[in-house]
């Protein structure tokens, strides 16, 4: 969880400045088009670096993909800095969320 929302404000500190700062385009959409940190699959690892297995895993990713959307929700912006609406922002969701939650 702190990794997503550390991620996600460092995308949005970068488009910020980006646009704001330097009055350069935003490549907001370019860096919300990767997941952040990995899917959860990739992420689903014990404290012990060995890959989550059985219930630990099972909890782990419906934990992991109910985080994905709110961190996908806040990356939902256009070029211009405004938020993505209708069925742009219903593609973008949908590949953003696949992304997070790859490999199930």
């Amino acid at each position: 969880m702190k990794k997503i929302l550390c991620a996600v404000t460092l995308a949005v500190a970068a488009a910020w400045l980006q646009t704001s700062a330097y009055g350069l385009e935003s490549k907001a959409a370019d860096a919300a088009a990767a997941p952040a940190a990995g899917s959860c699959e990739d992420r689903a690892v014990g404290k012990d670096g060995k890959k989550l297995a059985g219930a630990a895993k099972s909890s782990f990713m419906k934990k992991c993909e109910a985080d994905a959307k709110p961190a996908c929700e806040a990356k939902a912006i256009d070029k211009n800095g405004k938020k993505l609406a209708g069925a742009a922002k219903t593609s973008f969701m949908k590949k953003c969320e696949a992304d997070t939650s790859a490999a199930k």
